[in-house]
C-alpha cells in the first residue's frame, strides 16, 4: 500500500501496459480514474467495455477506480478527466500517460491524415493532459507525472510519425521537470518493452520479419522482440515513480522490461570541430576534409544505400 490515499489518472488503461498500471497503482492503494475511449491499434471505433471491465476487476479486489471515456487529443475532453478526478476523489496525485495507437507506413507512403493522428495522440494528448494536471499539481505543490515515450525515440523503420512523437515526448518530460520541480512535481518518461497488441499482432511480426531479412535488424534483435515478455512488468516501475519515495527522480528517461531497467544518458556534446581563424566561418571545403576525419570517424552509415532489388522489396 505505498500509494494509500493518494489519487491517480490512467489513460489508455483499458488495455496492455496502462491496464497493468492501473491495477497496480489501485493494489497499491491509489484510487483510479481508467481513462480509455476503447479504439482499436489504429485508434479506429470505440469500446467502453475495455474500461469498464479493468474499473470493475480493481472495485472487486476492494480498490477505488472510475471509468472514463474521453479522448485525450481534445483539449477540453483533456480537462474533464483531470476534473473527474478531482472531483471524485479530491486531488490528483499522479499522471500517467499510457494513450495511443500506430499507423505505420514507410515516409513515402505516409498520408498527412497518418502523420497528423499519431502526432495528435501521442505528443498532442501527452501535453493535454499534463498541462491541465499541472494547474491542479502546482496547486497542491505536489504531484507525480509519467509519461510513456518509447525507443523508436531514436528511429524506427516504418513508424517516422510514432518516433517523431515519442521524441518529442521525452523533450517535454524534459521541459515539465525543469517548469514544475520546484512545485514538488517531479515528471520522467519510460520507454517500454512489453508484447501489446502495440508490438506483436501479425503485421507488426510480418514487418520484422522483412526487417531481418533486409538486414535492418540483426538476429540478435529479431529473437529479442519475438521472445518479448508481457506488460505486467513493466507496471512496477510506473508504481515506484509514483511513490514519495521518488520524489528526488526528476526529468529520468528510462528503458523498462523484464528483469532490466536502465536509464539513458542525458544529451550531451560528444565531440567538436573548432575554428579559430577567419572569425570562426568555416568553408564548405574545409568540411568535406575535416568531419570525416574528426567528428564522423568511427561512425558508420546506419542505412548505407543498397542495391535497387533489395530496396524495392521495402517499398
Amino acid at each position: 500500500m505505498n500509494l494509500q490515499g493518494k489519487s491517480a489518472i490512467v489513460t489508455g488503461a483499458g488495455r496492455g501496459i496502462g491496464r497493468e498500471v492501473a491495477l497496480l497503482l489501485a493494489k497499491e492503494g491509489a484510487s483510479v480514474i481508467v481513462n480509455d475511449p476503447g479504439g482499436d491499434r489504429s485508434g479506429a471505433g470505440e469500446d467502453r467495455g475495455v474500461a469498464e471491465a479493468v474499473v470493475k476487476e480493481i472495485v472487486d479486489a476492494g480498490g477505488k477506480a472510475r471509468p472514463n471515456f474521453n479522448s485525450v487529443t481534445d483539449y477540453s475532453q483533456a480537462e474533464q478527466i483531470i476534473k473527474q478526478c478531482t472531483d471524485n476523489f479530491g486531488k490528483l496525485d499522479i499522471l500517467v500517460n499510457v494513450a495511443g495507437f500506430l499507423r505505420e507506413r514507410m515516409i513515402w507512403n505516409m498520408t498527412e491524415d497518418d502523420w497528423d493522428s499519431v502526432i495528435q495522440v501521442h505528443l498532442k494528448g501527452h501535453w493535454n493532459m499534463c498541462h491541465h494536471a499541472s494547474k491542479v499539481m502546482r496547486g497542491q505543490r505536489s504531484g507525480r507525472i509519467i509519461n510513456f515515450s518509447s525507443d523508436a525515440f531514436k528511429g524506427s523503420v516504418g513508424q517516422c510519425n510514432y518516433a517523431a512523437a515519442k521524441g518529442g515526448i521525452i523533450s517535454l518530460t524534459r521541459s515539465l521537470a525543469k517548469e514544475l520541480g520546484r512545485f514538488g512535481i517531479t515528471a520522467n518518461a519510460i520507454c517500454p518493452m512489453a508484447a501489446t497488441r502495440m508490438t506483436m499482432n501479425d503485421k507488426v511480426i510480418e514487418g520484422m520479419k522483412k526487417r531481418l531479412e533486409m538486414g535492418l535488424v540483426t538476429q540478435e534483435m529479431y529473437n529479442t522482440i519475438m521472445a518479448m515478455p508481457g506488460p505486467e512488468f513493466i507496471a512496477p516501475m510506473v508504481a515506484y515513480l509514483a511513490t514519495d519515495a521518488a520524489k528526488d527522480v526528476n526529468s529520468q528517461v528510462f528503458h523498462v522490461e523484464k528483469g532490466k531497467i536502465n536509464t539513458y544518458a542525458e544529451p550531451v556534446e560528444a565531440r567538436a570541430l573548432c575554428k579559430f581563424d577567419n572569425d570562426g566561418m568555416f568553408s564548405v571545403d574545409e568540411l568535406i576534409k575535416a568531419v570525416p576525419a574528426s567528428l564522423m570517424a568511427g561512425i558508420p552509415n546506419p542505412a548505407p544505400q543498397q542495391a535497387e532489388e533489395k530496396e524495392a522489396k521495402a517499398s
